[in-house]
């Protein structure tokens, strides 16, 4: 399929559900998903209304995958490396803002996740992704009060956000920050 104003490849795979929706694949390809009985002439019209919001992300996409490729996978050492540093700045950043948020939580642990930047448990744990080291020191604090937000909040709900912002005002800068940089770190990782 062909749209004017997208540069890409577009594959449409059509499944039971009830909405339409484009994702940009590691690739660069262009992924819509479609309820089954939805007319071509509808994905057109949604593809060419997107237009220009799908070419900017393919860009994106594109620029990033070339960014990958000029930039070497992390080496185990250096993995090593970073975990080491990670759980010695980690732990004494979640114990101050444990303190200024009066949360208490069990067992740190740091891991090299290859999706999470971080999680918690329903018991209290905490887990951290080793390449929070490898980010602004501004997005692994906001890392460490999104976890530990979680510990008064187990959802992503309202009160959960208002309480991040209270500790962290800066939060939605530096959740872009790892939107937008964070994919290819965990790439050099992983080397996928």
């Amino acid at each position: 399929m062909h749209i004017d104003g997208i540069s890409a490849e577009i594959e449409v795979i059509r499944s039971h559900r009830k909405t339409m929706s484009a994702e940009i694949a590691a690739d660069g390809r262009v992924v819509v998903r479609a309820p089954m009985r939805l007319a071509n002439t509808e994905i057109v019209r949604f593809l060419t209304e997107k237009s220009a919001v799908i070419e900017k992300h393919v860009r994106k996409r594109l620029e990033e995958n070339t960014r990958l490729a000029e930039s070497r996978p992390f080496t185990a050492a250096e993995i090593r490396k970073m975990a080491e540093l990670a759980s010695e700045i980690i732990p004494s950043r979640t114990a101050y803002f444990a303190e200024l948020m009066g949360v208490t939580y069990n067992r740190i642990t740091i891991r090299n996740q290859k999706t999470r930047w971080g999680s918690c448990t329903t018991g209290g744990n905490l887990n951290f992704n080793c390449l929070l080291v490898m980010t602004p020191p501004e997005v692994l604090d906001s890392v460490v009060v999104h976890e530990l937000c979680h510990i008064l909040h187990h959802d992503h709900s309202k009160a959960f956000y208002a309480d991040v912002y209270k500790v962290f005002p800066d939060y939605d800068r530096c959740d872009r920050w790892l939107k937008e940089n964070g994919r290819l770190l965990i790439r050099r990782m992983t080397g996928e």
